[in-house]
């Protein structure tokens, strides 16, 4: 299909640096820069990932939710899986190899940081609604449990 080449907008090296503080000093080891305004119809962020961490699977149930995620800086592994939580593709995206991915609609999903640290920039259709947004896995860890840590292990070990 056609590729949607849209370029992420530019960072200034003082905002990266904010960012990854933000991101390592938050209990998520993540941030988003978000980019849209509250209430668009088409969602833009920057995420700034340290290699430690978790997103529970996840997925968009709504047609028009279809997430794409360009790389920036570093390298990330995207996982899709089936319904009972079986791995069905495991994509690596890093700066000089691929460095776009699309994620279906309605498709469980979450991703590994797989250098140091990350930056993404990642798009979506479709106005915010909590109750059609994100679907959490009930067959994974929650974040910041006990078991997140060795599922985060497990799932970065299908990219060495």
């Amino acid at each position: 299909g056609m590729v949607n080449t849209t370029s992420p907008p530019s960072l200034s090296p003082v905002e990266i640096q904010e960012c990854f503080n933000e991101a390592a000093s938050s209990p998520r080891r993540r941030h988003a820069k978000i980019l849209h305004e509250e209430g668009a119809a088409f969602n833009r962020a920057f995420n700034f990932m340290m290699d430690d961490t978790y997103m529970r699977p996840h997925r968009h149930p709504s047609p028009e939710k279809i997430e794409e995620m360009y790389i920036v800086d570093g390298a990330f592994g995207l996982l899709l899986f089936d319904d009972f939580g079986e791995i069905e593709k495991a994509i690596t995206i890093r700066n000089g190899g691929e460095e776009y991915v699309k994620v279906p609609a309605f498709a469980w999903h979450t991703y590994v940081v797989l250098s140091n640290k990350t930056i993404v920039y990642e798009t979506m259709e479709g106005r915010y609604e909590p109750d059609t947004w994100k679907e959490l896995a009930d067959w994974a860890p929650a974040e910041g449990s006990v078991e997140a840590s060795p599922y985060l292990q497990s799932l970065k070990s299908r990219f060495s």
